[in-house]
């Protein structure tokens, strides 16, 4: 079994790099300066210079960063100067930004919004709904 870690880096003396390990889960709101590595699985909201999300994280909060480099999967809004949004990531929430890029097969449930140049004054946190359950339709 993975260890769950989480790490950082320093260089002359400011922490620069921040690494939430994959059997990492976290409760709770994080604010960072530094740059942001997630690949477990956060329920708060994160704000941080740069973060990149790795392909099975799980990020249930709002997201505000300088940029984002989503794969995984995000439950709330994220909003950020540069937005990539990669193959394997899927988003239910808002999206603001400056510069967007999209790969094909990335899922996003939720609006896209220029921001002009300017962050948004504040992130909206989605509610956390349970999945409905869909039955077919019954064969006449």
């Amino acid at each position: 079994m993975a260890k769950a870690f989480i790490s950082s880096r320093t260089v002359n003396g400011a922490t620069s790099f921040s690494m939430l390990g994959a059997d990492t889960a976290i409760t709770g709101n994080i604010q960072a300066s530094a740059d942001l590595h997630v690949d477990g699985s956060v329920d708060g909201d994160i704000s941080c210079n740069s973060l990149v999300q790795g392909e099975g994280s799980e990020i249930t909060g709002a997201v505000r960063a300088e940029s984002v480099r989503i794969a995984g999967l995000v439950r709330g809004s994220v909003a950020a100067r540069e937005v990539v949004i990669l193959k394997t990531a899927r988003i239910e929430g808002d999206v603001a930004y400056d510069a967007l890029t999209i790969e094909q097969g990335a899922r996003l449930e939720g609006r896209l919004s220029p921001n002009g140049g300017q962050m948004p004054p504040a992130i909206a946190r989605l509610p956390h709904a349970e999945p409905e359950l869909i039955l077919p339709a019954a064969a006449e």
